[in-house]
């Protein structure tokens, strides 16, 4: 005889709860009836409590003499009539364990039932102290107790501020909502006689006529609409004019906002409530963070660039200059008749003269009518993180992703948008601030974004740059379903994650267009004004930022295999929320493409040993000419402005995620698309093929035939599915010879032309 399958665990667990939960349910609905039995019959049956399980006692209760104790106890000797959200609280929590339906948020639902337990018995105590089963004897003692320590008038105030704290705590009682409120009541009694009478006058309109001659001079020119109008003595003809009344406008989503009114809108962030942003105290702060020039430098200066230019016949009527963390800028306005080209040519003359290395000259300088000459300061300051993080324009920043980079030679801290960008590409000799630069972006995004909000994909072939990040995996990375190290450092692991990317970017592009949406920012406001469905398969999407520290070397034993899916995210992926920072120390054509550059409008120039690399990075010279250090140009677009970029230490990176990485995290981190290449066996396996068919497969068949398209993420979004199993049947379905190989990021081709020759294809498989 077949052993008798025993019951999982779950299932036990859950029988345990629904019974549980039925057992609060009858407490509550037996509490509910013997307690207000007993507020009509409590005189009757006070005396013979004492003798409730002598079987000759008769109560009045409608629960008998088990009722009227207990509703005694409840009522009387503690909570009064406030006794009733005891019962609330056992029945609530009695439906959410039987059913797993909670009525009202757990939480709210225990802060209310304590503050009414002891602020109603309280004042019902203090209103009608000549009753004694409103207030109860908690009631009672409280007011004797309190009578004696803050007087009547107190307790009246008590209890009138601590009911007014109640309201503004719970429902966000504030006198602009109550002025708000009575302003609409007051609109709404001007509003309405108005409206009644625009009704009235919209019922009766009227088609005039123009009076002809022998026409009746005394009659009506006019009729109301809906009845004939006489026509002509020549024409012979009436006219009726008849008007449809005005269909009812219902409001879209009505019940998607009912959602909203009673939830509130949806919020990423709870599902890590307790996370806690770094701090700047994380940060050091360097001493020489101020600018200090000497005033005899200035001058100094001043006199070498004007009798250098002097030299050469060149007269100046003006010079200004603006000082910076590490650079001055000397703006010049040359007499009349100038040739520009003229100065500009002089920049090695004047370096000469300034014994100053890095001298740029930027003629004209972009909407001013002044010609620039950048010197390097002598005592160069340090532009410090904290100073950055600190300042109020990035702490106000309104921006998706803000990014800080430093400090322009005016000393004004430069934020930028990622999302404006949209990708960023960083380029410079070894040793000049881009992996400080790429720590400054990720550090800046840390301080502004919740793990919820925005994920890091980071590549890193040194091994050595990136592996602080480690600590907040799962925090704040993203990697594949089957990789153990987040930080990717293997060349094949690389190509993995770009397909990934692909496949991600494909998916949230079906989600975007059945949402109807453009772009993430406006379908994440959607979602969480709860219009998506996420039984649907709509979700709410972070950001992805992909970094690519020593792009060079991926290049170099990559090559082409990498730049297709890199231009692809680059082209494509912006209006979903992927964006790509890209370093390299090796700017050369070969590495920095016109594929990649096109893509790419935003790039930032560390010093460079050559005029040749700074044009490969920029399409223009100067980044020759910096002096290193985190000295920068950052060009978006057509416009270059110099920088010097914000400095963190390693130290500090570590503070940052020791801080993060000791919260509470998700259980993992972000886990991507899974994508498997040929050469790692994608080909569907013996079981596939075989008889351990996925349940949905025929389900799953139907729905590719129907759309002509044989995708993973099509599955998910009907079937409701998760990724992995989407793609084992998509596998299944390949084996079966009902789509096509796989294609790269493109959807399989489905090679069964209709449902009829599916369901042929269908019966010869089993």
């Amino acid at each position: 005889m077949a052993e008798k399958k025993k019951p999982a665990k779950s299932d036990a667990q859950r029988s345990w709860q629904t019974a549980m939960g039925l057992l609060f349910i009858g407490a509550s609905i037996f509490l509910l009836l013997a307690v207000t039995s007993y507020l009509f019959n409590w005189r009757a049956d006070q005396s013979e409590l004492d003798s409730w399980l002598n079987r000759g006692v008769r109560a009045r209760n409608i629960l008998g003499r088990l009722g009227a104790r207990a509703s005694h106890l409840l009522v009387y000797e503690s909570f009064g009539v406030a006794s009733y959200f005891i019962v609330w609280f056992v029945f609530a929590a009695g439906f959410r364990l039987a059913f797993r339906i909670a009525l009202v948020r757990f939480s709210k639902l225990i802060g209310n039932t304590l503050f009414f337990l002891l602020w109603l018995p309280t004042a019902l105590s203090f209103a009608l102290f000549s009753h004694p089963t409103l207030g109860g004897m908690l009631g009672y003692q409280i007011n004797a107790y309190l009578a004696g320590f803050i007087g009547k008038l107190g307790i009246a105030l008590a209890v009138i501020f601590s009911g007014l704290l109640y309201l503004v705590r719970y429902y966000g009682l504030t006198p602009e909502k109550l002025s708000g409120y009575f302003k609409k009541k007051k609109l709404e009694k001007i509003r309405s006689p108005l409206r009644a009478e625009a009704q009235t006058a919209e019922s009766d309109v009227f088609i005039e006529r123009t009076p002809e001659s022998g026409g009746n001079p005394g009659g009506s020119d006019s009729k109301p609409r809906g009845d004939p109008i006489p026509g002509d003595s020549a024409q012979g003809v009436d006219m009726e004019i008849s008007i449809q009344p005005r269909e009812k406008v219902v409001a879209e989503s009505a019940a998607k906002q009912r959602l909203v009114e009673k939830y509130g809108e949806f919020d990423p962030r709870l599902s890590l409530h307790h996370y806690r942003f770094p701090t700047l105290g994380l940060l050091k702060e360097y001493p020489s963070g101020d600018i200090t020039v000497d005033q005899n430098e200035l001058e100094r200066n001043k006199d070498k660039i004007v009798e250098t230019l002097s030299h050469y016949k060149i007269g100046i009527s003006k010079i200004k200059a603006t000082i910076g963390p590490t650079v001055t800028l000397y703006e010049i306005v040359p007499e009349a008749g100038i040739r520009i080209s003229k100065i500009k040519n002089l920049e090695d003359d004047i370096a000469l003269s300034l014994a100053a290395l890095g001298i740029r000259i930027i003629a004209p300088m972009p909407g001013k009518g002044t010609i620039g000459i950048e010197v390097p300061n002598s005592h160069p300051s340090i532009v410090s993180m904290k100073s950055v993080l600190s300042s109020e324009k990035f702490q106000h920043t309104q921006m998706e992703l803000p990014i800080a980079l430093g400090k322009s030679i005016s000393n004004e801290t430069v934020i930028v948008d990622l999302t404006r960008m949209p990708h960023l590409l960083m380029a410079g000799a070894t040793g000049q601030g881009k992996s400080v630069g790429i720590n400054a972006v990720l550090t800046a995004l840390l301080y502004k974004k919740h793990p919820a909000e925005v994920k890091f994909v980071l590549v890193d072939p040194k091994k050595v740059e990136l592996t602080l990040y480690n600590k907040i995996e799962r925090h704040f990375l993203a990697k594949l379903p089957d990789s153990e190290d987040a930080i990717i450092t293997d060349n094949t692991r690389v190509i993995h994650t770009l397909h990934s990317l692909c496949i991600e970017m494909d998916a949230r592009y079906e989600l975007l267009k059945d949402a109807m949406v453009r772009n993430i920012k406006e379908y994440n406001a959607k979602f969480k004004a709860r219009r998506l469905n996420p039984e649907s398969g709509h979700r709410f999407l972070p950001y992805i930022v992909l970094v690519i520290d020593e792009f060079s070397d991926l290049i170099m034993t990559a090559g082409r295999e990498l730049e297709t899916p890199l231009a692809r995210l680059a082209q494509l992926a912006r209006a979903i929320g992927i964006h790509l920072i890209i370093a390299t120390q090796r700017p050369s054509v070969n590495v920095i493409t016109g594929l990649i550059k096109a893509n790419f409008p935003a790039r930032i120039a560390f010093r460079v040993t050559s005029k040749v690399d700074s044009r490969t990075i920029l399409d223009s010279g100067g980044a020759e000419q910096l002096i290193g250090h985190g000295d920068m140009l950052l060009a978006t677009g057509s416009d270059i402005r110099r920088l010097q970029g914000a400095f963190i230490g390693t130290r500090e990176v570590g503070e940052i995620t020791d801080f993060i990485g000791a919260q509470r995290a998700y259980a993992t981190a972000m886990h991507l698309p899974a994508y498997r290449g040929e050469a790692d066996g994608y080909l569907p396996s013996e079981s596939d093929l075989d008889g351990d068919r996925d349940a949905l497969f025929d389900s799953a068949a139907k729905i590719i035939v129907e759309n002509q398209q044989g995708s993973a993420s099509l599955l998910q979004r009907k079937l409701k599915l998760g990724y992995n199993r989407a793609g084992r049947i998509i596998d299944q379905l390949e084996g079966a010879g009902i789509v096509g190989p796989f294609e790269g990021s493109k959807a399989r081709r489905v090679l069964v032309p209709d449902l009829n020759t599916l369901e042929t294809v269908l019966n010869a498989l089993q």
